[in-house]
């Protein structure tokens, strides 16, 4: 069985370039990820916006075997492309930014003198704690103010500790507290040398505290965080910048995701340092092992040694679906010694194989090494050590792997499959048919090879054809469910919602004795009936169903995260984002889990400092 994921869901990363989506869908949530990052900010506007938005962000295309679907598939790489030119083009505003400053200069407010004079005698009629305590208060907040204009003067003159000492007596003399003068104050910090950012973050939490949409403190207090490498506090406070400024302020908004790079990135590497080992979801295993045609077991040598044995116990469970025991009887087998190279060669790659589901690209790229160094003509290690050269990014390597596999058989329809797999993903659709074409010519009985050429034309934009082609594939294999998923989905995508809804229920029925069970079936029908009829309801408990069924299904875990988003319910989605960085199976999968996570913080903590913008956020995702 090789489910495969909803649009714009599943990783392409996990089982290769395969399935896309239709363009409608993607084009929709691409549009609206790089429309000033919003994705990132607007938790109830990502699903109605984009359906599966989260993993359009969040995986990026690499190759490998496995039918999949999703924008990953179609190898959508995290959408920054057009943030990143922006960012090219006003770099040296970016650098200003980081500097706290503006086009004029430092962002202090009123700084309206460029001329220098009377900032010599900055102290000038300033009284004692005695004249000071008879004077009233408005001469004390005239007295105050005219301070902090000295100030301003000594700024501009980069006479940065004598402005201090003016904003710190006008702090001192006035009776009526001003945001300006400690925001000020906080300006002269970041100029010192070295700067001073935890003296500027202290001030800025006093402006903030007599006004807490201050803007101009808010940047200011959040640029120092990042100095100081606070990256979450830093994404709260430019988060709330560019909300409280309406998305307008693009270096706000290119600082939101600059923060939560570095933070996700940092807190990535550190989880896979500490975390366990394990395996991705039983959905995601078969889905990988279903993307090659039938592979008989070894025969075993005359006289079998334990270590012999032991593989014959690795294939029956693997043929059982049980892959923990899978594993461990390889890595048995391996330890107890193989008698005969063949067995070697097959023990190698299946080790290989799961090393690569977890993630270990380099352990299975040595595993399948050692495989092909027993057996140089093994085509399935060959085929399997292309899709981790894919991965790894050496895309040379991997077409070099495909031609040697050639050599050895050229009769071999998985090699073509599997190399119209990497064109696929690369958006080589003509090239990717020819490859197809060419499998089947030599297999016609390969389900996945028919679907794949039928979502390559749709790809094209050949939707009559491939409409036909998904009925001819229907009848050809009506015992199987994942056709009527393939097809829905692309019914999905043209919006014809109730025939799409059938095809995944039609799906789901007939692989219901299936183990393991297909659950990326109903994850479709979730999305369909939440596009449908907006019944989050009806969507969310499919989406537990699926998870009933295979608990570490990470698209219906995605999907509920977008779903509880859409109800406001930031928590929840905050919730289900941790589930899902615990089930990523890659660095790159686990930052974008946890980038997400942290900007359903930051805008929790929005909602909880400024509960007035609520509202506003509201209608702003409404409008994306």
């Amino acid at each position: 069985m090789a489910p495969v994921a909803p649009l714009a869901s599943l990783p392409a990363a996990a089982a290769a370039p395969v399935i896309a989506p239709a363009p409608g869908l993607l084009d929709r949530a691409q549009r609206f990820i790089e429309d000033n990052q919003k994705v990132i900010l607007i938790g109830a506007g990502v699903a109605a916006a984009a359906g599966a938005g989260y993993y359009l962000y969040s995986r990026s295309g690499s190759a490998g075997p496995g039918p999949s679907t999703g924008a990953a598939a179609g190898g959508a790489a995290p959408a920054t492309g057009s943030s990143k030119n922006k960012k090219k083009k006003k770099s040296k505003k970016n650098d200003k930014f980081l500097k706290g400053e503006g086009a004029e200069g430092p962002l202090l407010e009123e700084i309206k003198p460029k001329a220098t004079e009377g900032a010599e005698d900055y102290l000038e009629g300033v009284p004692d704690a005695a004249g000071l305590a008879s004077m009233p208060d408005v001469a004390r907040n005239s007295l105050g103010a005219t301070l902090k204009d000295r100030g301003n003067k000594l700024y501009a003159k980069k006479e940065f500790k004598k402005a201090v000492e003016c904003y710190t007596k006008a702090i001192e003399v006035s009776v009526k507290k001003d945001a300006v003068f400690y925001s000020n104050r906080a300006a002269c910090y970041t100029n010192y040398a070295p700067p001073e950012y935890e003296l500027c973050v202290k001030d800025c939490d006093e402006a903030l505290k007599l006004d807490r949409t201050y803007v101009k403190a808010l940047k200011r207090r959040a640029t120092a965080l990042e100095r100081l490498d606070r990256d979450e506090e830093a994404v709260r406070d430019f988060t709330a910048c560019t909300i409280i400024e309406r998305f307008q302020d693009e270096q706000a908004a290119a600082a939101v995701e600059r923060c939560l790079k570095k933070l996700a990135t940092r807190r990535a590497k550190d989880l896979l340092t500490s975390r366990e080992t394990k395996l991705p979801s039983p959905t995601f295993i078969s889905s990988y092992l279903a993307a090659f045609r039938p592979h008989s077991k070894p025969e075993l040598p005359e006289n079998p040694t334990q270590g012999d044995q032991t593989l014959m116990l690795a294939f029956d469970a693997l043929e059982a679906a049980d892959y923990v025991h899978t594993v461990s009887f390889a890595n048995e087998a391996i330890e107890q010694g193989i008698s005969w190279k063949v067995g070697q060669a097959e023990a190698y790659n299946l080790r290989g194989t799961f090393k690569f589901l977890i993630g270990d690209s380099l352990g299975a790229k040595a595993d399948l090494e050692k495989s092909l160094e027993l057996v140089p003509n093994f085509v399935q290690s060959w085929v399997k050590i292309a899709s981790v050269h894919m991965e790894l990014g050496d895309a040379v390597s991997a077409f070099g792997d495909f031609e040697t596999a050639i050599r050895h058989n050229p009769d071999d329809a998985d090699i073509y499959y599997h190399r119209g797999q990497v064109f696929f993903i690369m958006g080589e659709h003509d090239k990717a048919i020819a490859d197809y074409q060419k499998s089947i010519e030599l297999d016609d009985t390969f389900i996945f090879t028919h679907v794949q050429a039928a979502v390559a034309q749709y790809k094209m934009g050949e939707v009559a054809k491939s409409m036909a082609a998904f009925r001819r594939i229907l009848k050809q294999f009506p015992d199987r469910g994942e056709p009527s998923n393939y097809y829905g989905e692309i019914l999905l995508d043209q919006q014809k919602f109730q025939e799409s809804v059938e095809r995944f229920e039609r799906s789901i029925e007939l692989d219901k004795s299936r183990k393991p069970r297909n659950v990326l079936p109903y994850v479709n029908k979730a999305l369909a009936l939440f596009q449908w009829k907006q019944d989050i309801g009806a969507a969310e408990s499919l989406c537990k169903e699926a998870l009933a069924i295979d608990p570490d299904c990470d698209v219906a875990v995605a999907t509920l995260a977008q779903l509880s988003l859409q109800q406001g319910k930031i928590e929840a989605a905050i919730q289900w984002f941790e589930k899902s960085g615990t089930l990523a199976r890659t660095e790159g999968e686990l930052v974008n889990a946890i980038t997400y996570e942290h900007a359903s913080r930051a805008q929790a903590a929005f909602l909880q400092n400024f509960p007035e913008y609520a509202e506003r956020l509201g209608q702003i995702a409404q409008a994306a």
